[in-house]
């Protein structure tokens, strides 16, 4: 490329939002200390289903149709006033149904299968992590979280796929409840190491309209925003746009893909019971790449996609 300044900011950007793995983490912690102690709920238990629509890899006769399967548990302890101490576990089970595979040609996808050439269809993802929050007082909160994430298809070894990282942070509340945060990750990922700052916010527009990262398990990643619409207490609709990151190993040699594609979406969301919530997603996945560890990158077709989310909190 004539202007190498490009890769170089390209390659930051890339950075950024991957360090956006554990805001999540950050925000529920935050967001929850501002509700009132009878409203506060300990122990929450997520389940989701995502689905995609298949679509051509390379330009070429290939396609891929994706599912996943995303489970995630957590509690949160109020140690006292101040501290409060956050465990998180979690496991994805991601399906990649290849068809018409095409190893050769013009457009092959040959370099997405590493160097012994094993077709990968499964991907398990398991995340484990924990949290120490501070309240300073009714406007600050101060956050440490270190996580750790095993992530591998089944052509790779589960003692090979380690990430892990850790996100210090601080959280500010204005006299309206809108909310602002500051902090840095770091991140040793897999064959990657990362230092980057990040920004989280939760703005309540008025008293229907609110702005913020959307956090919800769904297929909208964590980098990003949603605008949501707060019917009445049961009832709210979003709309947003989103950056996701999907890393996982290979191959034991530190051969590892990553997907990166942006969604746009709309999202409907119930409170069917004060423990149980329940969210619609239907959207669109476009600009999506799948690049092998510093070998090669190939391009995916825009596909639709869908999305069930369910959250339990007790």
């Amino acid at each position: 490329m004539a202007n190498q300044s490009i890769p170089q900011i390209s390659a930051s950007i890339v950075m950024f939002k991957r360090s956006l793995l554990l805001l999540p983490l950050l925000t529920s912690v935050a967001i929850g200390a501002e509700k009132p102690e009878q409203d506060r709920k300990s122990f929450r238990l997520s389940i989701a289903q995502v689905s995609t629509q298949s679509a051509e890899v390379a330009n070429g006769n290939t396609e891929l149709q994706r599912d996943s399967l995303l489970l995630n548990a957590g509690v949160n302890i109020p140690l006292n006033r101040q501290w409060s101490l956050g465990v998180n576990l979690g496991y994805d089970r991601l399906d990649y149904d290849w068809r018409h595979i095409s190893l050769t040609g013009a457009n092959n996808v040959s370099p997405l299968f590493g160097g012994d050439g094993q077709i990968w269809d499964h991907i398990n993802r398991y995340r484990a992590g924990v949290s120490l929050n501070y309240r300073l007082d009714k406007h600050w909160a101060f956050f440490l979280a270190p996580q750790l994430q095993y992530a591998y298809a089944d052509t790779a070894s589960f003692s090979h796929a380690q990430s892990y990282g850790v996100v210090a942070s601080a959280m500010y509340a204005f006299e309206s409840g809108n909310m602002i945060g500051f902090g840095v990750a770091y991140l040793n990922d897999i064959d990657e190491v990362r230092t980057v700052p990040y920004l989280a916010m939760r703005w309540q527009i008025n008293e229907h309209w609110a702005l913020a990262n959307p956090f919800k398990a769904g297929f909208s990643g964590p980098a990003g925003l949603e605008l949501s619409y707060q019917f009445n207490s049961d009832w709210n609709i979003g709309f947003g746009s989103s950056k996701r990151t999907e890393r996982f190993l290979i191959e034991d040699d530190d051969i590892a893909v990553e997907i990166n594609e942006w969604a746009s979406y709309i999202r409907g969301g119930w409170q069917a019971t004060p423990t149980i919530s329940v969210n619609l997603y239907a959207g669109y996945y476009f600009n999506a790449e799948l690049e092998v560890t510093h070998q090669a990158t190939v391009d995916m077709d825009n596909q639709g996609a869908a999305a069930l989310d369910i959250e339990f909190k007790f």
